[in-house]
């Protein structure tokens, strides 16, 4: 059995929520956009550390902190953005990091993004 995590993030139009937790596993993706579901401007730096507040955001309307992050994937779709994308998150997290990959990816699901994270957390 799975229960959706509320939050404020954008109402998506698609079928989804932006967070479940399931069996102590919070499971999570998380975009580029604002408030009002637009995709961020301003590059991937800007990208990036919406992203992250879109993700600790969420964390947070699960009752969790970023601790409790246990798995990160990251897509970009650049190599170049990697390294921007990287000190980015390096703002929010602590050691002992989560585990993480990074991938490459030829584009997303909406044209302008220039990244995207999936994440789990410990939410037992």
């Amino acid at each position: 059995m799975k229960t959706a995590v509320k939050t404020d993030l954008f109402a998506s139009k698609a079928p989804l929520e932006w967070a479940v937790v399931s069996n102590g596993t919070l499971y999570t993706a998380q975009i580029p956009i604002d408030q009002q579901g637009n995709v961020v401007t301003g590059g991937i730096e800007s990208q990036a550390r919406q992203t992250m507040e879109n993700l600790r955001h969420t964390i947070a309307a699960a009752g969790l902190t970023m601790a409790d992050v246990t798995q990160v994937l990251i897509y970009v779709t650049d190599r170049s953005q990697l390294p921007v994308f990287n000190r980015v998150y390096g703002e929010y997290f602590d050691a002992p990091y989560p585990n993480r990959a990074a991938m490459i990816v030829a584009g997303l699901a909406r044209e302008e993004m220039l990244c995207e994270i999936v994440a789990y957390a410990s939410a037992a």
